[in-house]
């Protein structure tokens, strides 16, 4: 990626991994300029065919504390609009990503920290991590993602419960309302997001078709998330992938086809 100065493409950690590292100390609070290269940290990963899995890590210490609340002295709604906007658009740009995306969250991952890890598809969480939305102990709301996401990831009462309060939420509270995927002990979470990463690195091409449908067909009335299913599946047997998999469990059994991603 172009030159950046808190964001940073990392790989040959594992093949086809790479880790989207967070890196402005002391605890990566988002301000603009952070915000801005996440949004081109994306673009750059959306046209890198050679990543098929992408870990978001902040580092052993913290994944993100929130935004920084120095942009917000003085701002008005106009500022908080145009703030608001750009941290749903890197967001969602994270989101949207072709390759699967898994966050490795040390420390805290709260406010905009918190709507950052939502956008990824799974987030492995440390021992002593500590997730949550506290924008409401400000007199404000999320403006990243978090009133909506977190409701679609811990459901709706406990969404309304958490951005109410504004309160902490400990890992394994975490892993148990469906917000984290997974506890593990601090020191091997990053190991254990780059070990899952690698696994669906090796996946076939069909993964960013099931991701793409899953994404899009979400707010969808069924009938017409299910036609984008349709379009989907048929899309999967114009893959080399598909031909390698339906011929190695004819003659192996499943579980055993080595896929290329093509």
């Amino acid at each position: 990626m172009g030159e950046s100065e808190f964001v940073r493409i990392e790989t040959g950690t594992a093949e086809a991994v790479a880790t989207l590292r967070l890196d402005r100390p002391k605890v990566n609070a988002l301000n603009s300029q952070m915000v801005a290269e996440l949004h081109q940290a994306a673009d750059e990963l959306a046209a890198r065919t050679d990543i098929r899995a992408v870990v978001i890590w902040g580092g052993p210490r913290v994944f993100a504390a929130g935004a920084d609340i120095n942009e917000f002295s003085g701002m008005d709604a106009v500022g908080a609009r145009s703030l608001s906007r750009r941290i749903n658009d890197a967001c969602r740009a994270l989101e949207q990503l072709p390759q699967i995306t898994i966050c490795a969250i040390n420390g805290y991952a709260l406010g905009g920290g918190c709507e950052l890890a939502m956008s990824a598809e799974f987030r492995l969480v440390g021992e002593s991590a500590v997730l949550g939305q506290p924008e409401i102990l400000l007199g404000i709301i999320p403006g990243g993602g978090g009133t909506q996401r977190l409701s679609r990831l811990v459901g709706i009462t406990k969404a309304k419960e958490l951005i109410y309060t504004g309160r902490n939420v400990q890992a394994d509270e975490a892993v148990a309302i469906g917000l984290a995927s997974a506890v593990h002990p601090d020191d091997a979470v990053y190991r254990e997001a780059v070990k899952l990463a690698a696994r669906y690195a090796a996946g076939p091409a069909a993964l960013p078709l099931a991701k793409q449908v899953i994404l899009d067909g979400f707010s969808l009335p069924l009938d017409e998330a299910l036609a984008l299913e349709v379009e989907a599946f048929a899309a999967c047997f114009d893959t080399e992938d598909a031909r390698i998999g339906t011929a190695s469990f004819l003659e192996h059994g499943p579980g055993k086809a080595q896929f290329t991603g093509c």
